[in-house]
């Protein structure tokens, strides 16, 4: 296979280029993963919100439930009274 100069020229400079500019994006490189994580924290606390605002939900709809209908204390449902 025959050496291709350019190409071979053009890979060095990159390289040499990026070896000098990535001192220079460190600290930009760690604000966009200081900021990733803490968006991934705030979702994750949001998530948590949520799911206990649906737990307290269904927790008071179970309930309500219940308290419509009156419990005998083997567990078994009350029979409804006559009217």
């Amino acid at each position: 296979m025959k050496l291709h100069l350019p190409s071979f020229m053009l890979g060095v400079s990159v390289g040499a280029g990026a070896v000098a500019i990535a001192p220079r994006l460190r600290p930009l490189a760690l604000e966009l993963a200081t900021a990733g994580v803490r968006l991934a924290d705030t979702i994750a606390v949001r998530i948590a919100r949520t799911r206990e605002d649906a737990e307290d939900l269904w927790a008071e709809a179970k309930a309500r439930a219940r308290a419509l209908r009156p419990v005998r204390g083997n567990g078994a449902p009350a029979p409804k009274a006559a009217a």
